[in-house]
């Protein structure tokens, strides 16, 4: 497990490793290589304004997609029309759109 490695917060992530994207899409929840590891620790950590995050509507049932707001203290910004029965499908959704959001280029499913 990588646990708060200094170098990942600013590791430089390579759009066309589709390894890794089908690495987390056939085990979100891990094992995952060191590789992995150091890009989910950036998208994980990338600046706070404007991240995807789950939101828990009914624990263990629905969740909802949000976007953390740039102050904190603000309130996460909720998009109801993205709403999940499947942790594993929610996981998935955020994952492409951090990926997206950081290296610029889509993940096709």
């Amino acid at each position: 497990m990588l646990n708060n490695d200094p170098d990942s917060a600013h590791y430089p992530i390579d759009a066309s490793r589709r390894d890794l994207v089908e690495e987390f899409r056939r085990a979100p929840k891990g094992p995952h290589s060191r590789e992995l590891q150091m890009v989910l620790h950036r998208l994980r950590w990338e600046s706070p304004g404007g991240r995807y995050v789950l939101v828990t509507v009914e624990p263990g049932k629905r969740w909802v997609l949000g976007r953390l707001p740039g102050v904190r203290g603000a309130p996460v910004e909720l998009m109801r029309n993205k709403t999940y029965e499947s942790l594993a499908a929610a996981e998935w959704d955020v994952f492409k759109l951090r990926w997206e959001a950081l290296t610029g280029q889509a993940i096709e499913d």
